[in-house]
């Protein structure tokens, strides 16, 4: 399955669903992020036709992959799309990560038109409820979306797939592990913080098992939640 994870708007946590929801459970795909870059490192203004093309070669290689499109290569990526007329074919998904935040909501509702517009039947469009606090209404913190959906219903819309606020999001970006593999860690770090207490280990090491013993309890909760989320979008 190939999959592009995609918003206009920044801030919407589309790293985070293409690495912790997405991968992890299409037999660990790899992330494709695209970004505006010359060859000698430095950032463009600009998506180029050639990176489109590399793109579409490495996908036809490919059983899974996520496609991660950053929020300024985005309209780049659309017009592409358009230029290369089908190539939206390529992916069997688009999910388009969202937060309550008004103005990613106008963004969000935007992305949807723009896919609509390019062919993308309503099934294939698929909004994923990001950083969303437990004690609100779902239904209320997104009604532009919701009410968007009522009018139109060009894309797919479910209140279960919604990803919670947890402090894991937050705590694990200086990690370069998945959610999945932390929790799937096999070493007892709480037996290893009694060990490096009683053996004296340096501060630093000290500290690591501590943040380790974090991760691995809020890892256990969050993966059985996005197992859930993952069951209701990709099917």
């Amino acid at each position: 399955m190939k999959i592009a994870v995609i918003n206009f708007s920044g801030n919407v946590g589309k790293s985070t669903v293409a690495q912790h929801l997405l991968a992890p459970r299409l037999d660990n795909a790899p992330i494709i992020p695209i970004e505006s870059i010359n060859s000698d490192g430095t950032e463009t203004g600009t998506l180029r036709g050639s990176q489109f093309d590399e793109l579409q070669d490495q996908l036809m290689t490919l059983g899974n992959a996520v496609v991660d499109i950053g929020a300024s290569n985005v309209e780049d990526f659309v017009g592409l799309m358009q230029s290369y007329d089908g190539s939206h074919e390529d992916f069997d998904l688009f999910i388009v990560p969202t937060v309550p935040a008004a103005k990613q909501q106008v963004d969000t509702i935007a992305t949807l038109r723009a896919l609509s517009e390019l062919g993308v039947s309503a099934s294939k469009i698929r909004v994923v409820l990001n950083m969303v606090d437990p004690k609100q209404d779902i239904a209320r913190i997104f009604v532009k979306l919701f009410d968007f959906h009522a009018r139109t219903s060009t894309f797919w819309l479910d209140r279960q797939a919604v990803i919670y606020q947890n402090p894991i999001f937050e705590k694990i970006k200086g990690f370069d592990k998945s959610i999945a593999e932390i929790r799937d860690d096999p070493r007892d770090y709480v037996a290893l913080n009694a060990e490096a207490i009683d053996t004296g280990a340096p501060e630093n090491e000290k500290a690591y098992i501590r943040q380790m013993v974090a991760l691995k309890r809020l890892a256990s909760r969050v993966t059985t939640d996005l197992d859930a989320v993952f069951k209701v979008m990709v099917h």
